[in-house]
């Protein structure tokens, strides 16, 4: 058997999908505003003064903390199924396709949330590893379920879905220091392939 793992953002995609939900979700003039509000935590993630989940978390809070599950669903639902094929790499496809035809197992593994990468997971026939956001009462409470799937968590993620030894060849592509781990357990390793 062989297991081919694909970071999503900036590897699949040509364009980050949270942001591009983000301004999905609520319009352009909304989105605009609040990444001009969130500025100085921006800066600060440029700067590398707080972490990934961090920012994540607060711009999450900031566009959707108190939404019904049910409503941004409903939108998540919508990008995952006309707006993703918008931004997908060409050359990635053909790989993706390329493995399935081989009989591969293919498997995304993103810091994405599952709300925005199941329904264009389905369709491709792909499996998927990624972040989760916490609900409670039914309403986004703005902060991640557990931990934000990258670096390491990418490779506790997988081993707790798969058992790497049952498979000959592991194939992991990705393009940013947040898969750094992914592509070191992997047999064959792709870093930045599609660009």
């Amino acid at each position: 058997m062989e297991l081919a793992l694909f970071d999503f953002d900036g590897t699949i995609t040509t364009k980050d999908s949270f942001i591009g939900f983000i301004a999905f979700a609520v319009g352009k003039p909304v989105f605009y505003l609040g990444m001009a509000i969130q500025g100085p935590m921006l800066m600060a993630y440029a700067l590398r003064l707080i972490p990934n989940y961090i920012a994540k978390e607060k711009l999450i809070t900031h566009f959707f903390g108190g939404w019904e599950i049910s409503r941004f669903q409903k939108i998540a639902d919508e990008y995952s199924t006309y707006q993703v094929d918008k931004i997908v790499r060409p050359g990635a496809m053909e790989k993706i396709a390329w493995h399935q035809s081989q009989g591969h197992k293919v498997v995304v593994v993103s810091a994405s949330m599952d709300n925005w990468l199941n329904k264009w997971c389905e369709k491709n026939s792909l499996e998927l590893i990624s972040s989760h956001l916490e609900v409670k009462a039914g309403n986004l409470t703005g902060r991640l379920a557990g931990k934000n799937c990258q670096n390491m968590e990418k490779v506790i993620r997988i081993k707790q879905e798969y058992d790497l030894a049952q498979y000959s060849t592991i194939y992991a592509y990705g393009n940013s220091s947040g898969d750094y781990e992914m592509l070191n357990i992997a047999t064959e390793k792709f870093y930045r392939e599609f660009e």
